[in-house]
């Protein structure tokens, strides 16, 4: 499927629409990373914030589990399973010799609208355990079938069942089945956890344009545009409807409307792919409009229903069911506004009279935690390197002065882009954005007095950098 981007206005979306949708989300503030619409099955619109870029691959979160669903009803028209198959009959080597009741009697159904026997992830528990086998071992808090409560493992058990019937990883069986063939590139993957089964509830890398494709395909009900059906229509109409209420446990208003097989419903009758941070395919079929977002909201509160605000408030309102007359003087100017697009830019001093008092100084740092000498320089071209010491070795981290630069962050080896100010005559603050395998942030606030530091740090990722959480203090 080619990527071949259309004017909004020939489609019915007024292109000042989509100016003051990223203008509502910049005053905002919600980090997004790109924003991609399409309408009729054609791509009218495509924008990444810099660093961020168009080939680039994206860790999607929860939109995995919309993935292992579609592999799922793959496998159903294959008949390899059937959606009321009790799951305990695919993984005997886990199942105790006698199963409790509610663990038995749940199906593959069950597991795909998050209605299982479990009232949580099992594998975090204990992650250091097989993650497959805590679903089965795991004792059971109540019946399956009836309650909705989020469980990624219960995704990831399903994707561990579709890479037992397949003998292949997950991602390779869609791009078999599906992903190649309408245009996908060869470079997605999924993570995998610690014993070798791919996340199927969260490790999804892929660029912005490649879920675009599949959200297009999904649109016209798993076929072509010409007329090849590579997903049964039928699954996927039975996957985006509701088939249980989430009011109980839903965090937001968009997240009360209902779930599918791992699918969300959305006000206006829709359905998304939805994934932590702000990673969303959004799907409008009375309006035939797909919004696709990478961000990372994890640290602003109601975030991701900023976006869906954003969506609702700007571009809806303002929809044509005709095309509309080209307006090249708002097209130009939503050129201009893309242009200077970016992930924020922490705000501040360029510089303090403190800068050269402690640029390339060694400070001895008190606290046994991982590193225990730091250095920070400062450098004319509005740039600046933190170094920390670890293990007799320097390990550095660039970052920019009232701009963004990237690099490389030790240890996890994981793109960023960092930029840094001074917030007051004696503490200075820079902040890396991690756009890699990890999506998140990793704070450094620096207070100096007299010859002394005091270093805070604080992380917003998911299950690593905790080296990088907490105070330690130090001296020249």
């Amino acid at each position: 499927m080619s990527f071949i981007i259309t004017s909004p206005e020939s489609v019915g979306i007024r292109s000042e629409s989509i100016s003051s949708l990223l203008e509502e989300l910049q005053e905002n503030h919600v980090p997004v990373h790109s924003i991609l619409i399409a309408r009729y099955g054609k791509p009218v619109f495509e924008t990444y914030f810099s660093p961020c870029k168009e080939d680039e691959l994206h860790r999607m979160f929860s939109i995995s589990k919309s993935f292992t669903s579609l592999a799922i009803g793959l496998l159903a028209e294959e008949q390899r399973l059937t959606l009321d198959d009790k799951i305990i009959q695919y993984f005997p080597e886990y199942v105790p010799e006698h199963p409790h009741p509610w663990l038995a009697n749940m199906t593959i159904r069950d597991m795909l609208t998050m209605c299982t026997c479990h009232s949580s992830t099992t594998y975090k528990i204990d992650p250091h355990k097989n993650w497959v086998e805590s679903f089965f071992t795991t004792k059971p808090t109540h019946p399956s079938g009836g309650v909705f409560l989020y469980d990624t493992s219960s995704s990831h058990t399903l994707c561990a069942l579709v890479e037992k019937l397949t003998g292949m990883p997950m991602i390779e069986y869609l791009k078999e089945k599906v992903l190649l063939q309408i245009g996908c590139s060869k470079e997605s993957y999924f993570l995998t956890d610690p014993f070798g089964t791919s996340m199927g509830g969260s490790g999804l890398m892929m660029s912005s344009r490649d879920l675009m494709r599949l959200s297009i395909l999904i649109a016209n009900h798993g076929r072509t545009l010409d007329g090849q059906q590579l997903i049964p229509e039928s699954y996927l109409k039975e996957a985006t409807s509701c088939h249980i209420d989430t009011q109980l446990t839903a965090p937001s208003l968009e997240e009360s409307q209902g779930y599918g097989y791992q699918f969300w419903r959305t006000r206006h009758n829709g359905f998304a792919c939805y994934g932590m941070g702000g990673q969303y395919a959004i799907f409008l079929p009375d309006y035939d409009l797909i919004f696709v977002t990478t961000a990372d909201t994890q640290e602003q509160k109601g975030g991701n229903q900023l976006i869906f605000n954003a969506l609702y408030n700007n571009i809806l309102p303002a929809l044509s069911d005709y095309p509309l007359s080209e307006n090249k003087t708002a097209q130009q100017i939503l050129s201009n506004q893309c242009s200077q697009l970016s992930l924020p830019i922490v705000q501040g001093k360029i510089t303090s009279e403190l800068s050269s008092l402690i640029s390339g100084h060694i400070f001895y740092l008190s606290e046994c935690g991982l590193f225990d000498q730091c250095i920070l320089q400062f450098y004319t071209d509005q740039t600046g390197l933190f170094q920390i010491h670890i293990n007799d070795n320097w390990y550095k981290l660039p970052f920019g002065i009232g701009k963004l630069i990237t690099g490389n962050f030790p240890i996890y080896n994981q793109r960023y882009a960092a930029s840094g100010a001074w917030t007051a005559p004696n503490s200075f603050y820079f902040k890396c954005q991690l756009l890699d395998e990890c999506v998140g942030s990793v704070h450094f606030y620096f207070s100096f007095s007299e010859n002394q530091l005091s270093l805070f740090m604080k992380k917003a990722v998911e299950d690593s950098f905790s080296e990088f959480q907490g105070f330690v203090t130090g001296h020249l």
